[in-house]
């Protein structure tokens, strides 16, 4: 079934294909869409050829007399090229001529230069971080913004362009509350990563438990050319890369307006209802269904100033039964605020039912993070008698 999620990231990519298209004017960009309908899995194959205007001392993605977005040549990085796009989408630099090279006499040429030349100079359009001075983070160039992550040229290219850059895409006034929201969020949830990884900043302190090689900087990494082969020639590859991270921006900044923002309203009407739904205050429930809300919980439990954390959401699914969730401890963990009971755990249907004295059960996750009744009493039920045995055992430790 082709799902109306399925369809806008199909047109998010060739979107994106039609803008490159515009964008690389002496190119030809041709969209294979390969649809498997038993699966709904999309896939897309790219077929892009170019005829490139050679110089020794540049390569240059078009001609004529336009507009120049300097950055360097030779193996790209995502920071450049996410820089790149996003300065594209701007009615000023939407026809724009990007020459790649490191020759400070064409550089020097172009009307703005991004990860290359050793200067940040916003007066001058200079936005490179790559020199022994540079310390900057979003923070110490905006003090109400709290990221201390190093900048990389496309930090750098969003905190001065990026408000612009989302009115443009998205049609907001400059003082909607919700295109501040939105510039925060795609900084911390797509850019800041990339300044990250640009500048080799670790995730974590000590050594991570597993690798994850599909990041966007990976991805963009990959496209260059291997170390082995025959032709070294990167302008294909940085096409593949602008289009790439352009149609993931895209996509992003859809979710967040149509599907994160929207969910903020539910989730706040939840908590401000959550005494109905049980009176310890620590259930909610979504009774439309499953929504993104654990970044909405989590801020306006402050807003809220809601004293007593809140453990559990309650939501129906898609098949008309119903789910408790339990509420993490934080955003980019998997431990609970509680779990539901460890003698439930990997029991399902009947079994479960008659261990916990509850009808209509379903399952309870192996990790205790999720159950399932066939009732909205059932998992309320659920996440009562969990309620009442963590109480019980705190009393017991003689924990308030």
């Amino acid at each position: 079934m082709l799902t109306r999620s399925y369809l806008r990231r199909c047109f998010s990519y060739i979107h994106t294909a039609i803008y490159l298209n515009k964008f690389v004017s002496c190119s030809t960009v041709t969209v294979t869409f390969v649809c498997t309908i038993s699966t709904g899995t999309p896939t897309f194959a790219w077929n892009i050829e170019r005829k490139f205007m050679q110089s020794p001392k540049a390569k240059r993605l078009c001609s004529d007399k336009m507009v120049k977005i300097g950055t360097h040549n030779g193996t790209f990085h995502c920071d450049e090229v996410l820089a790149c796009f996003f300065l594209c989408q701007l009615p000023e630099y939407k026809d724009a001529e990007i020459i790649r090279t490191r020759d400070p006499a064409e550089l020097a040429k172009c009307d703005i230069v991004v990860d290359v030349g050793g200067e940040y100079d916003p007066k001058k359009h200079r936005y490179d971080h790559h020199q022994r001075s540079f310390v900057e983070t979003f923070h110490s160039l905006c003090p109400e913004k709290p990221w201390v992550t190093k900048l990389s040229s496309a930090g750098l290219v969003y905190l001065h362009f990026g408000r612009q850059l989302l009115a443009h895409l998205t049609q907001l006034e400059p003082s909607d509350r919700q295109l501040e929201v939105l510039y925060d969020k795609l900084y911390e949830n797509f850019v800041e990563e990339v300044d990250a990884v640009d500048n080799g900043i670790s995730q974590t302190d000590g050594e991570a438990r597993y690798s994850v090689s599909t990041t966007l900087s990976a991805r963009v990494g990959h496209l260059n050319p291997r170390w082995n082969s025959k032709s070294q020639e990167t302008e294909e590859g940085f096409h593949k890369a602008l289009a790439m991270v352009g149609a993931e921006f895209q996509d992003r900044l859809d979710y967040y307006r149509q599907a994160w923002l929207p969910a903020r309203a539910v989730v706040e009407g939840a908590v401000q209802m959550r005494t109905q739904v049980d009176p310890s205050g620590e259930v909610v429930e979504f009774s439309q269904g499953a929504c993104p809300w654990k970044e909405h919980l989590f801020s306006l439990e402050k807003e809220l100033e809601v004293q007593t954390p809140i453990k559990f959401v309650l939501y129906p699914d898609q098949n008309g039964q119903w789910r408790v969730q339990c509420v993490p401890a934080g955003l980019n963990t998997f431990q609970n605020r509680l779990s539901l009971l460890e003698e439930w755990r990997g029991v399902r249907d009947d079994a479960l039912s008659k261990l916990s004295g509850i009808p209509d059960c379903i399952f309870v996750h192996a990790g205790g993070f999720i159950g399932g009744n066939k009732t909205k009493e059932g998992v309320l039920e659920m996440a009562r008698r969990t309620l009442q045995a963590a109480a019980t055992a705190n009393a017991s430790n003689g924990n308030s």
